[in-house]
């Protein structure tokens, strides 16, 4: 592979199963195409790992020298910002979207009584157009909710004032179904022109200012005693908060404005940002940090704004912002959003750089391995306040049956990964098997005092499938018997026998952590390992109990002998009363003689 496919290659791991939208750049760096998925890395994926049939395709893929995406909501969203992607930039291989009319618009007719539908054909002498939407969805979704706030008229009729004044037209079923005023026969006259800005309105995205004056004439109709109106417009403001609920980016608004999200890992930090114009992002970008020395997050996260509105080349006035940056331009609103769709953007940044971040780690750790484990085991070290990197971690656990078969295990995990040739098995010899303590104690001592009489290394940390009693056990073995300095921790479970929290230090204090969190997984990983270690041996252990017979206890009956004999004859009693001409004739006449001979021994005793 060359450097470029290398580069490529990269990039397609780290792609997210995210609905969002991918841009293809050439050698030169211009976007050659935009295009919108519900699973950006199945899609984008998909360019490079089959035969193109269509030869334009594959000139695409040829071309393609980096990839960029950015992740959305919804498919709606991915649908609305592919559509300002191409429109913006025009690419070469968008060639049956540049103009949109693939896809449905908004149409409010020039009549003297308009109509809105949905339209693929576009004629400014018709009407004014508002999209294109995404398929199907987003259109009737806006039309079904004017239609029920605003009874204006759906038919076909060519009204006029002279045609409504010589009633040549009369109404139909959807006047008396409540769907429409009847403009054709002069009702609603006066309404009409309002309601058609009001829809108008909602079409560009000011459904909030709707909201509002809904709720004033609720108010005022409530006042007037008119309750009956006042209840129908309350339906009306439910219908329009639904609506407002389902998606983040509106078609069409009054402000522009720059939402940064901004995260951080060890010394590196991320920024982020969507350029929002009336309405839609139209860009998305991410850039990257490495502290240099202790910069203050509020310092960074102002010179990555002034970055990225350079490199994006926005004039906005208003900043959408998780946190105060420490410097900026004075002219700017900054907002920190805390609800709305405001705060929905916000989060849609932070969602943005969270993944890059996400990204840039997944790719590093496939070009380096080791870093995981390091930076994993890093974090652990400054959780506890270890020594040292715990590079090599012992975790026990006991297992059995009402003290019977008890055994235990020991899982070994070097750099964050297990060893498994490393792995022990103790059978508990001297305490009570029902004694989950002693066995403990037994098996801890067992262990260390093996590697102190070989003269071997100790663990960096050892750690107890239980909690405060079994790592008392543990330091009684460790401490008081061999006389060894050992960190231990103790994994605390929950009433489903799963991993809850940290215990370390004595006395133990709870460490916590969240459960997303690297470290927490990795617990939870050892937790789980040692647990199915411990159990299998166990499980084995009490099968050879069970099948054990009087057959073990013949000299000459191994394995193959033993199951040749209850194969044919079914059971070790039926065996014991076969003749000896059946023996011989089963195993043949030495070992079949001597194997006849010792059950009728037996039978004798």
């Amino acid at each position: 592979m060359n450097k470029k496919d290398d580069h490529i290659a990269l990039l397609l791991k780290r792609i997210p199963e995210s609905p969002g939208v991918y841009q293809y750049f050439d050698k030169d760096g211009q976007i050659i195409y935009v295009g919108k998925a519900k699973n950006l890395h199945r899609r984008v994926n998909s360019y490079f790992n089959k035969e193109h049939q269509s030869s334009k395709t594959r000139q695409l893929v040829a071309h393609i020298a980096d990839i960029k995406y950015v992740v959305v909501a919804s498919e709606q969203d991915a649908f609305l910002l592919e559509n300002n992607l191409i429109k913006e930039y025009q690419p070469r291989y968008n060639i049956l979207l540049k103009d949109g009319k693939s896809y449905p618009s908004i149409c409010i007719t020039k009549e003297a009584f308009p109509r809105i539908f949905k339209t693929r054909t576009i004629n400014k002498k018709i009407g004014e157009y508002y999209g294109p939407y995404s398929f199907g969805n987003t259109v009737e979704m806006v039309l079904e909710l004017i239609h029920k706030l605003y009874p204006i008229r759906t038919c076909n009729m060519p009204l006029t004032a002279d045609s409504i004044e010589k009633k040549k037209v009369r109404v139909c079923l959807k006047y008396h179904l409540k769907n429409c005023c009847g403009i054709c026969e002069g009702k609603g006259k006066e309404e009409y022109s309002e309601w058609i800005d009001q829809a108008r309105k909602l079409i560009k995205g000011d459904a909030h200012e709707i909201g509002k004056q809904l709720e004033e004439q609720m108010m005022r109709l409530a006042v007037e005693m008119k309750y009956e109106e006042a209840a129908d417009i309350k339906h009306k403001i439910e219908l329009l908060e639904q609506f407002k609920s389902k998606t983040i980016i509106t078609n069409s608004s009054a402000k522009d404005v720059d939402v940064f999200g901004y995260d951080e890992q060890d010394d590196r930090v991320y920024i982020s940002m969507l350029h929002v114009h009336n309405g839609s992002i139209v860009q998305g970008q991410t850039i990257e940090y490495k502290r240099k020395m202790d910069e203050a997050k509020e310092e960074i996260l102002a010179f990555g704004m002034m970055e990225l509105r350079r490199q994006l080349e926005s004039n906005t006035k208003e900043v959408i912002v998780p946190f105060i940056p420490e410097v900026f331009d004075d002219t700017l609103h900054v907002n920190i959003a805390v609800s709305g769709d405001k705060k929905k953007l916000l989060d849609l940044a932070m969602q943005n750089v969270r993944q890059y971040k996400l990204d840039r780690i997944k790719q590093e750790d496939k070009l380096n391995p080791e870093q995981r484990g390091v930076r994993i085991l890093t974090e652990m070290q400054q959780l506890m306040g270890l020594p040292t990197l715990p590079k090599w971690i012992d975790c026990f656990d006991n297992s059995n049956i009402q003290g019977t078969n008890a055994v235990a295990g020991c899982v070994v995990y070097r750099m964050a990964k297990p060893s498994k040739s490393d792995y022990k098995r103790f059978e508990i010899k001297s305490a009570d098997g029902s004694d989950d303590y002693s066995s403990m104690r037994e098996v801890v001592r067992r262990r260390y005092q093996h590697l102190i009489d070989e003269g071997g290394q100790m663990p960096d940390l050892i750690i107890a499938d239980g909690g405060l009693g079994q790592m008392h056990a543990i330091r009684e073995a460790i401490e008081d018997q061999l006389g060894l300095r050992i960190p231990i921790a103790g994994l605390k479970k929950n009433d489903k026998h799963r991993t809850q929290t940290l215990l370390f230090g004595f006395p133990p204090q709870e460490i916590s952590m969240p459960v997303t969190s690297e470290v927490f997984r990795l617990l939870t990983n050892i937790q789980d390992e040692v647990h199915r270690f411990a159990i299998t041996f166990h499980k084995q252990k009490r099968s050879k109990a069970l099948i054990h017979s009087e057959l073990d206890e013949i000299k000459g009956v191994g394995p193959v002998t033993k199951q040749k004999i209850l194969t044919h004859f079914g059971s070790v009693k039926r065996a014991r009363t076969a003749s000896k001409e059946e023996m011989v004739a089963l195993l043949g006449k030495s070992c079949g003689s001597a194997i006849y001979e010792q059950l009728q021994a037996k039978i004798s005793l």
